[in-house]
């Protein structure tokens, strides 16, 4: 009710945009580059390239503030995806550090979900961001260890400023959060929400982060925070165990790379499906279509859209953890079937889809990109606002709810599945929808872009992409431009509330049931000119921050 009264006032224009679509941009360029959704994050990554560190220390360094600045995101308890180009070795890397499921995890139970606060604990998995950074620092860092920790550890000393994303999150979230005195004495004392500019301080966090500084990931993964951990899981009803802990290893990916209008695509491979969302959508659309329908009209919204539901409906019947589940990814993205799939669409009618069955919400994008060359897009997150409402007290770690995107067996069975690839199952890591991307032009960078805001993530970012690689929109107009989303229930496309009330209307005409989208969506972007020099830009829906030098 609340979406269609929303959805009601704005076709009256009596509601303005839910967020912002403010653009943090940088005009001017530069020959580094930051955008993070951290005011905070970005000084950090900055602060680091100045000390002399790369575009891999100065990522690192913007996560683990971003841990500690936007905590209902991402942090030491969550996990991400990053690509890389480096310029040393020539070449794009894909590193998965997202969460797995413990060795006994309860499977069944993720067949009764919604899970009771109670056993909250059961939807959690087995943290990789500390043990993911720590790989790329060993494998592409140049700045000690430490350094990249030390801006974490004085943010969480000194404080941070409370964004307005995180003050409607906490707001939104009081409740669910209450039963953890740690999250409540933090964000909430005495059941106030924390309001926009309040300086919050953790000094149990920053006790951590001195930790991860001297000792690495193993102050996490082994010891008397590993034992915590352990702990605060199982008296939530969960099975994360200290050999689970022992056993997590990040992955290291081959990139899924595809071409697109002379332009060669690098994006996260699965366990990621918005990387093949995002390159099945590009393999299924021409530039002659889309600039015969015009960016942001009906025809164009609701062709994109048509495209999207095939690719979900792709990732609901096929994605699944590459450990357990084989997808001939070069079958999938075959030119004869794509342009099949485009010869059933029709710009007058909406072909139905049921709805995706999987939750995902909260995550944090970055991009850095340093004077030498090298490129990180990553995406870092603990599922849901502060993941499980879940925090180790003492070491000040929230933990994820990341299990919460394995498939149930109901959601598949309109398909015709017994089972989802994506199934809840032991040692398994679920489908994600963050799509960390670079785009090259003759062999150099063009574009490092990525985005927040759970099932909706490859769908923003292809809209921003195919603006700049398509129609040649300003990078800060791409990322502002009022956006459209696949619900997972109600309707068949989500619009942004500033979206033109006569847009709603033609959709409709075409077969399109639409809602108002309420979950905020961002885009982060780093562009570079053929002369090498960047600029940034970062999303005001989630108090982004972009800056050069």
């Amino acid at each position: 009710m609340r979406t269609l009264a929303l959805f009601a006032l704005a076709c009256a224009g009596l509601l303005g945009p839910l967020f912002p679509s403010a653009v943090t941009a940088t005009p001017n360029g530069g020959s580094r580059a930051v955008a993070t959704e951290s005011a905070e994050a970005t000084r950090a990554a900055l602060g680091i390239l100045r000390s002399g560190g790369n575009a891999i220390d100065a990522a690192i360094a913007a996560a683990l503030v971003a841990g500690v600045a936007t905590p209902a995101s991402s942090g030491l308890g969550g996990g991400g995806f990053a690509v890389v180009w480096s310029v040393k070795e020539a070449k794009v890397v894909a590193l998965d550090f997202r969460e797995s499921a413990p060795r006994a995890f309860d499977v069944e139970a993720f067949e009764r979900r919604p899970l009771p606060p109670a056993e909250r604990g059961k939807a959690v998995g087995v943290p990789g961001e500390a043990k993911g950074l720590y790989e790329l620092h060993a494998r592409f860092g140049k700045l000690p260890w430490a350094d990249l920790v030390k801006p974490a550890i004085g943010v969480a000393k000194a404080g941070f400023v409370v964004s307005p994303h995180l003050a409607r999150t906490i707001a939104a979230n009081v409740a669910k959060i209450a039963p953890e005195t740690a999250l409540l004495d933090l964000f909430a004392p005495g059941g106030k929400p924390d309001a926009a500019g309040t300086r919050v301080k953790n000094p149990r966090l920053a006790r951590t982060l001195e930790r991860v500084a001297a000792e690495g990931p193993r102050s996490i993964y082994e010891g008397p925070i590993a034992a915590e951990l352990v702990s605060a899981v199982a008296r939530t009803g969960g099975a994360l165990s200290q050999a689970d802990l022992d056993a997590y290893r990040p992955v290291e990916r081959v990139p899924l790379h595809v071409t697109f209008e002379g332009k060669d695509v690098y994006t996260m491979p699965l366990p990621s499906a918005g990387g093949f969302l995002l390159a099945e959508t590009l393999g299924s659309v021409t530039r002659e279509d889309l600039t015969n329908l015009g960016f942001g009209t009906s025809g164009y919204v609701h062709w994109i859209a048509e495209i999207f539901r095939g690719a979900f409906a792709d990732r609901l019947r096929l994605a699944g953890d590459p450990a357990f589940e084989h997808v001939d990814l070069s079958a999938l993205l075959d030119p004869k079937r794509l342009a099949e799939r485009r010869r059933a669409r029709s710009l007058q009618s909406t072909l139905p889809m049921e709805a995706i069955p999987v939750e995902e919400h909260g995550t944090h994008h970055l991009v850095v990109a340093d004077e030498l060359g090298n490129v990180v897009s990553l995406t870092t997150t603990v599922n849901n606002a502060f993941g499980a409402k879940l925090v180790a007290t003492e070491s000040g770690i929230v933990l994820n709810d990341q299990l919460d995107d394995f498939t149930a067996r109901a959601g598949v069975e309109r398909f015709g599945l017994r089972e989802s690839p994506n199934r809840a199952r032991s040692l398994a890591r679920p489908v994600s929808s963050m799509t960390p991307t670079l785009v090259f032009q003759d062999g150099k960078p063009l574009l490092a872009a990525g985005g927040s805001g759970g099932l909706g993530i490859s769908v923003s970012v292809t809209e921003v992409l195919l603006a700049r690689l398509v129609f040649g929109m300003p990078e800060a107009a791409a990322i502002a431009a009022p956006g459209f989303g696949i619900p997972l229930k109600d309707g068949t496309i989500s619009l942004d509330s500033d979206a033109p009330p006569g847009l709603w209307k033609s959709l409709e005409r075409r077969g399109e049931t639409v809602v108002l989208r309420t979950m905020p969506h961002a885009v982060q972007l780093v562009s570079f000119d053929a002369q090498g020099r960047k600029r940034a830009f970062a999303d005001a829906r989630k108090s982004g921050s972009a800056a050069v030098e």
